[in-house]
């Protein structure tokens, strides 16, 4: 394993250090616990609450700041943060409107998360996010959130911003959340450093199908492909979910694990965009980069939002955080 660390120990702890510092005009960190909260809030707004385990980055830290999260709740590699850490954040923010917890659906998150609502003694929601319809609905703890997430955190944070009080703000975030999908694939698996070798093998002419952003296995290992029948393979899953009409306007996100250059994410894009054209789409707005990942997997992930004008509205208002940022 070649990784730039001291040791996986002291890993999180400098790396968050050196996040608040290089975005202290934006987020400053908290220790014992740890969350990371934006440095400017308006009273009287919802506060929005995002987190899980490490090694999604940006995913949920670097989404803290104006129009996206109020704070962020970083556990350990792949783990999920603590009730107190949840609690913690939430109390710091919360500024007399209310706390909305946005939740992947793994386990440990909804846990802890479900834990530090019962403990706030604040009006509060949560929206649970689970877009991988690699799993089939009937799975025993239901689909898993993947780079939905980062759609659903980006407009729930936009109507916070805007003034919609709690129940609209988790009434929206509950359609944005029916209104996505994802399907992943992985090219290879990820390293995690208390481990040090790859969760999973895959041969030169492989590829993971269905994964998740935990270094887990997807549902099918399969001979690699070219990268169009690839894009058709995630499309195809995406759409059988969503079943948009023709002509329905969409937000197109492709997103990197965290091992894959741009330039073949680009590639994907491109692809993707010439397969929704096929299929009567309209994309009308789009997000390509590595913002839900998986330490160093490579691969990545087809998402589809379908828009209205409420939702492009509240995707184009603007942003200021670590990773996204436009018309501040």
């Amino acid at each position: 394993m070649k990784k730039f660390i001291d040791s996986p120990s002291t890993l999180l702890a400098t790396s968050l250090q050196g996040f608040a510092r290089a975005h202290a005009d934006i987020v400053h960190l908290h220790t014992q616990p740890c969350f990371i909260c934006r440095n400017e809030r308006k009273q009287g707004k919802v506060a929005v609450i995002s987190g899980g385990g490490s090694g999604h980055e940006p995913l949920h830290a670097g989404f803290v700041g104006y129009g996206m999260l109020d704070a962020a709740c970083p556990g350990q590699i792949f783990t999920s943060p603590t009730p107190d850490q949840m609690l913690a954040a939430a109390e710091a923010v919360e500024g007399s409107g209310g706390v909305l917890f946005i939740v992947k659906n793994y386990a440990g998150d909804v846990m802890n998360f479900e834990m530090a609502a019962e403990m706030l003694d604040k009006p509060n929601a949560s929206v649970l996010v689970d877009d991988d319809v690699s799993l089939p609905k009937t799975h025993d703890i239901g689909r898993r959130g993947v780079a939905g997430t980062t759609i659903v955190e980006k407009i729930v944070g936009a109507a916070a911003e805007a003034g919609y009080d709690l129940a609209a703000c988790k009434a929206l975030g509950e359609r944005v959340v029916a209104a996505t999908a994802s399907m992943g694939v992985a090219l290879t698996s990820c390293t995690v450093p208390a481990l040090g070798k790859p969760t999973f093998t895959l041969a030169d002419d492989e590829m993971e199908m269905g994964v998740g952003i935990h270094g887990e296995r997807g549902r099918q290992t399969s001979r690699l492909l070219g990268a169009t029948a690839i894009v058709e393979q995630l499309a195809d899953q995406v759409l059988d979910e969503l079943k948009p009409a023709s002509g329905q306007a969409v937000l197109l996100h492709i997103n990197g694990f965290g091992g894959t250059p741009l330039v073949e994410l680009h590639l994907m894009y491109e692809l993707a965009w010439q397969y929704c054209q096929q299929h009567g789409l309209e994309v009308r707005r789009s997000l390509v980069g590595s913002f839900t990942t998986s330490l160093d997997m490579a691969g990545c992930s087809l998402t589809l939002t379908l828009l209205d004008d409420e939702l492009l509205s509240l995707w184009d208002a603007p942003v200021n955080t670590a990773a996204l940022r436009w018309g501040c």
